[in-house]
């Protein structure tokens, strides 16, 4: 649940605290945004309007495109990161874009309010057998100290599903947690995820995931459930629909284990899902699809890393590279 608008207001004037709590509703339930990211545009906002106050605004009228742009240059000149600059814009749009429609504002500034370019780093994606060792080393196997408990083997089961379904459907580990029991369809080898926006897409995974999905369903899920339960796929050592925290740390520790694995969490196997898709032969609209991508511009960064790829392979063979 998103902190109060009224905590996050502070000092504000009454018209702009109104406006926050309006804007607050309007994210969580006319948009469906997901808790996360309500968090961040309140805060984002909020250091908007508490800009806006000392430069003696006192309702939404008074955000203009030169309040907005001294916002932005304020923040970059106190060194902020290009990343952090273009969500606070974005978040900047979406509330004066929201106090236009609701009458707040008798024009939108924000169409004029420019985004900084982001450098975009490639991310370092683990290969094929790099990766294939890892999900290896993920199985439930004993430990030096011989044949696990129950309860450890449970939860050996339960990470080993998530390794191979994370890299497998290239799902976000959010929509891994969010699983319920239902959602995996063992026949037709698919699990259906609920995404950003509360939209839905049928995801294809391979046979490992699915046998590792139903070892853990089968005889892992049942030694932890509780009443608590409810119908979540996938649960934390109490019983509980497990916490993202829970499985990133899980997927840490996984590839830490195999050396010279890049330690990139569950978005690293995001990453990989999409890079070996593409460089298995996949088009881009099928990769978009599988990921829950909204734009193709959001899949493309994919296509520069096999590019990249291409590129190194062709420096270390070619004799005149």
């Amino acid at each position: 649940m998103a902190e109060p608008a009224e905590d996050a207001a502070g000092q504000l004037a009454e018209p702009l605290s109104r406006a926050l709590d309006l804007f607050q509703r309007h994210l969580a339930a006319e948009r469906n945004t997901s808790p996360h990211t309500v968090r961040a545009y309140l805060g984002d906002v909020r250091a908007l309007l508490e800009y806006a106050t000392q430069a003696g605004v006192t309702s939404p009228e008074g955000l203009t495109i030169s309040v907005l742009r001294g916002w932005l240059a304020a923040q970059h000149r106190a060194g902020l990161a290009r990343s952090t600059l273009a969500r606070r814009a974005a978040a900047a749009r979406a509330f004066t874009a929201f106090a236009h429609a609701r009458g707040l504002l008798a024009t939108d500034p924000g169409p004029l309010l420019g985004t900084p370019r982001i450098r975009r780093r490639l991310p370092e994606v683990a290969r094929p057998d790099q990766l294939a060792r890892v999900l290896d080393a993920a199985g439930p196997h004993p430990g030096a100290a011989g044949e696990p408990s129950p309860r450890d083997r449970a939860l050996l089961l339960r990470d080993a599903a998530i390794m191979e379904l994370l890299y497998a459907s290239g799902i976000r580990v959010s929509e891994l947690c969010g699983l319920d029991a239902g959602d995996l369809d063992h026949s037709r080898r698919t699990i259906r995820v609920l995404g950003k926006g509360g939209k839905e897409r049928t995801v294809p995974v391979g046979l490992p995931a699915e046998r590792a999905a139903a070892a853990w369903a089968e005889a892992g899920r049942p030694v932890l459930v509780t009443p608590a339960s409810d119908h979540a796929l996938f649960l934390g050592a109490r019983g509980r629909r497990l916490d993202p925290r829970t499985a990133r740390r899980v997927v840490h520790a996984r590839l830490a284990a195999v050396p010279a694995v890049p330690d990139s969490g569950p978005h690293g196997l995001r990453h990989a899902a999409a890079t070996h898709l593409l460089e298995g032969g996949a088009d881009l609209r099928s990769v978009q699809e599988i990921l829950g991508h909204s734009s193709l511009a959001s899949t493309q960064i994919y296509t520069h890393v096999s590019v990249a790829r291409l590129h190194a392979a062709f420096n270390q063979a070619h004799p005149r590279a």
